[in-house]
């Protein structure tokens, strides 16, 4: 609908479509405006008070010849608020208010005077607690969209970094920021990306980012490798973006969403590039060395206990050391749903109860277990193992993809012994090989295709690429 010059009238629709006698929150204050009436709406809670008292206070010096023939000299004129617009659909104008915007209707106008003066309830930009880095950047993304977007900018001051705003969701109008670096960037990707966010066709983004990838790329979700990178921290992203990569920001969410994003890229963190090279290395072979560990060492220790012959000399110490009263199958699933349970029930628990709860959990479940014949000290050996080694790298889609892989192929192995072990294997490699990144390429590239040259900078943290002016 089109907004009339008669305020009345659009006073009259608009206190009808808000509901404004049955929203509190929702705030209209009349004024009078160089003779004429006005009306400004806003949203309490949303709206900078001294902005707008400020704006209001110079209203009454207005004289009814003074009054320019249109918004938009009136605009120019009397409203020096740097972020001034001017709005003559009724649906934008309700999108615009129900997001913070003040909205100022004069009679004789046809346009609605939108004032921006936001203000989000925010948190502060503290380190997140699951991408620490042991040095660099203490700072993180929180829930206000336009916070996230100035940590990015703090830190690419270039004009070629590009923040296009779009939005989704039938009733939540979710804002909806994609970031990239112009002439870097897949422009054919960009284009599909932005292709897909346009189209969706949803009610609301009610979990946020991950309303969003899975709208904008149903994937086959027996494949549980993510395909997509998430951080919560802004040089990541900023580092990613000047990689040519896109970064996609989802208003209430504090984390990037990184496209494209392969297996290597999901595993590397800040911590390798914020230390010299070969310490950067160090960690990041012994990152991706103790992940392929947490996956195969329970099976591969389970395939031995089958099949005692085939433990060599130097591995006889593995063997177990008492007899178990229950199969030892069923005592690493239990073990593995029971640390499931655990890290469910710290999630739930109140902070001050969090250590002593910790310290039962842990006595009740590591010796009394042990000691009821439950569970074989062995088993909790390894298991604890895999549990600290799920902490090695920060995605938690991709600790939960090792983590049901890992259960497959203890099934496997305990139904079918040495072929469950190899097909469970064989299984999980095909799972990364024929995985595909939202851009549609090899998910383990440089691996395949094979490229040394690149594949020796997944494994390899070099020098940071540098020029001397002169």
């Amino acid at each position: 609908m089109q907004f009339s010059q008669n305020l009345t009238d659009n006073i009259a629709y608009l206190h009808k479509k808000l509901n404004v006698d049955a929203n509190f929150d929702v705030v209209y204050r009349v004024i009078h405006v160089g003779g004429r009436d006005g009306c400004l709406y806003f949203i309490d809670g949303f709206t900078k008070d001294d902005t707008i008292l400020r704006i209001l206070q110079a209203f009454p010096s207005i004289k009814p010849e003074d009054m320019p023939p249109d918004a938009h000299g009136f605009s120019k004129q009397y409203l020096p608020y740097g972020e001034i617009g001017m709005v003559d659909n009724s649906e934008q104008m309700i999108v615009q208010l129900l997001s913070g915007i003040s909205c100022l209707f004069i009679d004789g106008y046809d346009k609605c005077l939108t004032i921006d003066c936001r203000t989000y309830p925010a948190r502060g930009v503290s380190e997140p607690d699951k991408d620490k880095v042991m040095r660099g950047s203490r700072d993180g993304f929180v829930e206000t969209l336009v916070f996230n977007t100035a940590l990015i900018r703090r830190r690419i001051r270039d004009p070629k970094l590009t923040i296009e705003i779009m939005s989704a969701g039938e009733s939540s109008h979710t804002d909806i920021a994609v970031c990239y670096m112009e002439g870097r960037v897949d422009k054919e990707l960009l284009s599909t990306i932005k292709g897909r966010i346009s189209r969706l066709v949803v009610d609301a983004l009610s979990m946020n980012q991950e309303s969003l990838a899975e709208c904008i790329f149903p994937h086959k979700w027996f494949n549980p490798f993510p395909k997509f990178k998430f951080s919560e921290r802004p040089d990541t992203a900023a580092a990613s973006i000047l990689e040519g990569n896109i970064i996609v920001l989802v208003d209430n969410s504090p984390s990037a969403m990184i496209l494209p994003s392969s297996v290597f890229d999901i595993i590397e963190e800040a911590d390798d590039y914020y230390f010299p090279p070969i310490t950067g290395t160090y960690l990041r072979i012994s990152r991706m060395a103790i992940s392929t560990l947490s996956l195969i060492v329970t099976p591969t220790w389970l395939l031995f206990m089958q099949n005692p012959e085939l433990i060599p000399e130097w591995l006889a110490f593995i063997r177990l050391s008492d007899p178990y009263n229950v199969p030892l199958i069923w005592q690493l699933l239990i073990l593995e749903f029971a640390i499931d349970g655990l890290r469910l029930a710290a999630v739930n628990t109140p902070n001050m109860l969090t250590t002593p709860l910790s310290v039962i959990a842990g006595i009740v479940l590591g010796e009394y277990a042990v000691k009821s014949g439950w569970f074989n000290s062995e088993t909790m050996l390894y298991m604890a193992f895999v549990t600290i080694a799920n902490y090695s790298q920060a995605s938690f889609e991709l600790g939960y993809a090792m983590k049901f892989m890992r259960i497959l192929i203890l099934i496997l192995t305990a139904l079918f012994n040495i072929w469950g072990y190899v097909l469970g294997m064989v299984l999980t490699v095909c799972a990364i090989v024929f995985n595909r990144t939202i851009a549609g390429k090899s998910y383990i590239y440089p691996l395949i295709p094979f490229r040394f040259s690149e594949l020796k900078k997944r494994f390899l943290r070099g020098r940071l690429p540098h020029q001397e002016k002169g």
